[in-house]
């Protein structure tokens, strides 16, 4: 199993940290709604802010963050700490002027698994109750890493995204179709239900009007596969081979992933039974072990992205 020379990327230089924790900067909510179906079981919501006036002004590239600070002071009697939140707008935000930007949220709330207490999470929500004309201290841009390329139309992309995940691609895609682009590019993204596919409509229509662009749907539990696993995002490589094949075989294709930690080993995993290892970084002692072999803490420990694959989990 050879491994393939890497390539050095470039990425354009970003601006970042005009706003720190210590010097937040106060914005207004203009919108909040729900980015789920109504019967969803979950709690997504999309929320744009306008940053006019300010330093993130026209500052904020698909890909980075802003940092948000609840109200409030947490169970030590200290501030809140700051929360990152990818922008999902593209260059230019909402309005096109770099004013309005937007971020996907998800309302965390869950049990506590040894007291059985319902958990809230303390950003999330906060961030989810705020209505238009609310305020919220807000820092940044922050990140530099995961974003799109110097010259991005040079190159071919395969997005993998789960949950408020999609967030950064939103953006990366809006801006991709925009200029005159017309290689390969595919967003294959993950979800429990049908209810729970962000921005299906705007990607569909992209979908329909983009002959470069193929937008993907992985329900894990609604469509079992043939055999009767979950279809989970990293299946798409195996049950879409005929479109992603022909692409990871190019020399100018790069892959995202972003989403909850973890999802990354199974892409890891096919993309090495699929003799992938130029989008890799694989120890030694796994190469002479049979990929589909590879344990859940191998893959943990032994695999990691190579200069082609980009990674944002959390």
């Amino acid at each position: 199993m050879p491994l393939t020379t890497e390539k050095t990327i470039s990425l354009p230089d970003v601006d970042m940290h005009f706003y720190k924790p210590r010097n937040p900067v106060t914005v207004p909510i203009t919108k909040s709604e729900i980015a789920t179906d109504s019967s969803s079981p979950n709690f997504v919501r999309h929320i744009e802010f306008d940053v006019s006036g300010t330093d993130l002004e026209n500052r904020i590239v698909p890909g980075q963050s802003v940092g948000v600070i609840a109200e409030g002071i947490d169970e030590n009697g200290r501030p809140h700490k700051v929360r990152l939140y990818s922008s999902c707008s593209p260059s230019g935000g909402e309005d096109g002027r770099g004013k309005i930007y937007a971020t996907t949220v998800k309302r965390v709330i869950d049990e506590h698994w040894e007291t059985q207490e319902l958990f809230l999470g303390v950003c999330s929500n906060y961030l989810c109750n705020r209505k238009a004309g609310d305020k919220i201290l807000m820092t940044g841009p922050a990140g530099k890493r995961f974003i799109l390329p110097e010259n991005p139309q040079d190159y071919n992309y395969l997005f993998f995204a789960t949950g408020t995940g999609i967030a950064p691609f939103r953006g990366m895609i809006m801006d991709l179709l925009r200029m005159d682009y017309s290689n390969d590019l595919v967003l294959a993204f993950g979800c429990p239900y049908r209810t729970d596919l962000l921005y299906k409509n705007l990607f569909g229509e992209l979908d329909q009007k983009h002959s470069s662009f193929r937008y993907l749907k992985s329900v894990s539990r609604e469509d079992p596969r043939a055999d009767g696993t979950k279809p989970y995002v990293q299946y798409s490589l195996i049950d879409r081979a005929d479109l992603m094949k022909p692409i990871l075989e190019k020399d100018n294709t790069l892959i995202y992933i972003c989403g909850l930690k973890g999802m990354e080993t199974g892409i890891f995993q096919i993309l090495a039974m699929m003799g992938k290892f130029d989008y890799l970084k694989v120890d030694d002692t796994l190469m002479e072990k049979d990929p589909a072999h590879w344990t859940r803490d191998e893959l943990k420990t032994g695999v990691k992205p190579a200069e082609r694959m980009f990674l944002e989990v959390y």
